[in-house]
């Protein structure tokens, strides 16, 4: 029967955690006739009549999982019967959003443990929790688009997933032991393959472990000679290992606040980085004050970590610089060399995703992947007009940015693309994102450097192309997270980092410019220095101290570093052979991280020195900054005279770490405090890789006390979200 009534349509993330049996309870609790329904713009409400409460309710106490962006009602002629009922989906489409994988929810975490049909079995999940993107072969969310789609689900599945009070209510990878995937140990002594993994981990064994977005490598982290062995195996000599335990063990080891406990706990279940506090292996992360910890987010993980009752080194599972191993029978031809033994299912993951790692204190992402991938972030005001955009990235941590309908979808972490499996993924993803969410883009935008492949991959798309240079693509994300309206004024942005190609054809890395996203000026800047063995600079920490030394007159390297082809590289500078000039503040660390003895040589990871000046400088006494001089072009030689003289006074390397954090920030929050103090700017954005360092970014904001400052919580400081800024500038240009 037709009658007068309203239609509430609900937008944001609403398909796939249980929106439409929260509603259908609603209604019987509020006395509603009528139907909900999914369809390609959301959740859509018809009802017989309007009542305040139920509208509030389906914002204030939507599922765990859900994200409500809008609720728009309108009056209109609907279908009622006698009650209100779960209709059919409408029309496919992909303008409504995939939910992120979520880590185990507590009741399917309990139902694993007691008895009952579930007890003991590893894909435990309902609408609340498991697989989501990582299963997702296609749209619409349906079972038989997903890798689930070979498991037919025996009687007792089925009239979970068909009964909307059930938790599992169209749970599409709802399972259990009758029907569901599968878990073995490869080679087997044909015990349960749990607790044969576990025995085998508490040996010293490192086992591979098929997860959720891919395999990890593991061993047991209180072992030190298993975590030796891992990394000789890898040949990954002093990048910090990631770790899995139960809560209660985290807390054994690490010191775990209310805002790490509730990151921890998050449905994400990301990596978060915690202070060191009980006695593991130095080897887990060599010279560095945190570790990173995670919670079990799966059941199998539950099982795992019960079986061992001990904290469980989880690393990605992969060659040095490849993506992360999926497929059973690519993870048997990689990993046999690192692995005694492979702990399998028969699941298959139809996307990796590495692990996100994040920060609570102060509150980051620095590796945006799983449980954080695809949220969309709304775009902010004056963006509603804004085409179909899409952003290719950078060149490493490169990602890819999708705006749509209001929305801008930054792409999982994919890696360094100088790797050929890497760059195939990249490939791969720009695929897979445009088919999964109908995306028809009408202008390209990638970095102004044209060498970059991701830069190439653009140019080749045959679209309007818009060339972003790299730091205002820093500038625009940190703007673009915080909302920044379109029309918001020019703020004082600090962008510090590795280096990005510049208009004027230098290497970039240490500016304060003045802009928005549709346009921006250098205002300051640090010193040009020849990178001395170009890209070399980038691996080789002596090459940037020698650099600064000798520009600031000072003949110090040649003592620091008396093994080190000091002769030849001075010619090169002399005659600028392959020493381009650059502003870049990650090499400036690298230089004071290498005048300090760590990683002169070599770095074994990116931002290793970095890192562990860092770590060095949280453990020193209050101190006071290193000079710099200048005034639009920022001087170190202040700051190196400064450094010679704590040398020769055998002042502790603690402090002189804390005197360049200090001197960094007050020399860079000088130049933006100017920028306000002439009526330019009122807002300070900080944006770069050099801001995932914690103790940098809170110097910057002490120093900026009394201004507002933005930065990233959401999305990557460092080149993670530069597509998104591309993709904002692109289509501010383009509007």
């Amino acid at each position: 029967m037709k009658t007068d009534g309203f239609e509430i349509r609900v937008r944001g993330q609403v398909q796939g955690v249980g929106f439409r049996p929260f509603v259908w309870q609603l209604a019987q609790r509020f006395g509603l006739r009528g139907e909900v329904l999914n369809d390609a713009e959301g959740v859509l409400i018809r009802c017989d009549r309007l009542d305040d409460g139920f509208v509030r309710a389906v914002s204030a106490e939507k599922p765990l999982l859900a994200r409500v962006d809008t609720v728009e009602v309108s009056a209109a002629e609907v279908e009622v019967g006698e009650g209100f009922v779960i209709a059919a989906s409408g029309a496919a489409g992909a303008e409504t959003r995939v939910t992120p994988d979520a880590a185990t929810c507590a009741d399917c975490a309990a139902e694993v443990y007691e008895d009952g049909r579930r007890r003991g079995y590893a894909f435990t999940n309902c609408t609340h929790c498991g697989p989501r993107f990582t299963i997702l072969k296609a749209l619409p969310y349906d079972r038989g688009q997903t890798t689930m789609a070979p498991f037919e689900m025996c009687v007792d599945c089925a009239a979970e997933y068909a009964d909307p009070a059930d938790r599992r209510f169209h749970a599409q990878p709802v399972a259990c032991p009758v029907c569901g995937p599968k878990v073995w140990m490869e080679p087997s002594s044909g015990s349960e393959p749990i607790a044969e993994a576990a025995e085998r981990l508490l040996v010293g064994e490192i086992i591979a472990v098929k997860g959720l977005g891919g395999f990890h490598l593991c061993c047991d982290a209180t072992n030190a000679d298993a975590v030796a062995e891992l990394r000789r195996r890898k040949h990954r000599p002093t990048k910090p290992l990631a770790l899995m335990a139960s809560m209660e063990i985290v807390e054994r080891f690490a010191v775990v606040d209310a805002a790490s406990e509730a990151l921890l706990s998050d449905p994400a279940a990301p990596v978060v980085l915690l202070p060191k506090a009980g006695d593991l292996p130095d080897a887990v992360a060599p010279d560095q004050n945190r570790l990173g910890w995670m919670l079990p987010y799966t059941p199998l993980h539950h099982l795992l970590l019960d079986a061992v009752e001990r904290p469980l080194v989880m690393t990605s599972g992969n060659l040095s610089g490849e993506p992360q191993v999926i497929g059973n029978d690519e993870a048997r031809e990689k990993l046999g060399r690192f692995a005694d033994a492979f702990l399998m299912h028969d699941r298959d993951i139809a996307r990796r995703l590495d692990d996100s790692v994040e920060r609570a204190d102060p509150p980051m992402i620095l590796r945006r992947a799983r449980g954080r991938v695809p949220e969309t972030l709304p775009l902010p005001g004056g963006f509603r007009d804004a085409p179909q955009v899409i952003a290719y990235g950078a060149h490493v941590k490169s990602a890819i940015c999708l705006i749509k309908n209001g929305q801008a979808l930054l792409s999982h972490h994919l890696g360094d693309l100088d790797d050929a499996l890497t760059w195939e993924e990249f490939v791969e993803a720009d695929a897979d994102y445009a088919e999964l969410f109908d995306h028809k883009p009408q202008v390209a935008a990638c970095d102004l450097h044209p060498d970059y492949r991701s830069s190439r991959h653009a140019a080749g798309k045959g679209l309007p192309l818009v060339e972003v240079q790299h730091h205002h693509a820093h500038l625009a994300a940190c703007l673009g997270e915080n909302g920044w309206p379109l029309d918001g004024g020019h703020v004082a942005a600090i962008i510090l980092d590795g280096m990005g190609l510049g208009p004027d054809q230098t290497v970039w890395g240490g500016e304060v410019l003045l802009g928005d996203y549709r346009e921006y000026e250098r205002a300051a800047w640090l010193r040009p220095t020849p990178l001395v063995g170009g890209d070399m600079t980038q691996k080789e920490p002596w090459r940037n101290a020698l650099a600064q030394l000798d520009l600031a007159g000072l003949p110090l390297a040649d003592d620091l570093f008396p093994d080190k082809p000091l002769a030849m590289a001075r010619m090169a500078m002399e005659k600028g052979l392959n020493c381009p000039l650059s502003s870049s503040a990650g090499r400036l660390f690298d230089a004071m991280a290498a005048c300090l003895g760590i990683c002169a040589g070599g770095q074994s990871f990116e931002g290793e020195a970095a890192m562990t000046l860092e770590a060095l400088a949280e453990n020193a006494a209050p101190a006071t900054p290193y000079p710099f001089g200048g005034a639009h072009e920022i001087d170190p030689t202040p700051l190196w005279h400064a450094v010679a003289e704590d040398v020769s006074l055998n002042t502790p390397r603690e402090t002189m770490a804390l005197r360049f954090h200090l001197g960094l920030a007050k020399a860079f929050a000088d130049q933006a405090k100017r920028l306000i103090a002439e009526g330019k700017a009122d807002t300070v954005a900080l944006s770069g890789g050099c801001m995932q360092n914690g103790l940098l970014l809170g110097l910057l904001q002490r120093e900026l006390d009394g201004i507002r400052v933005i930065h990233h919580t959401k999305t990557p400081a460092n080149d993670g979200s530069i597509a998104l800024g591309q993709a904002l500038i692109a289509a501010a240009q383009s509007m």
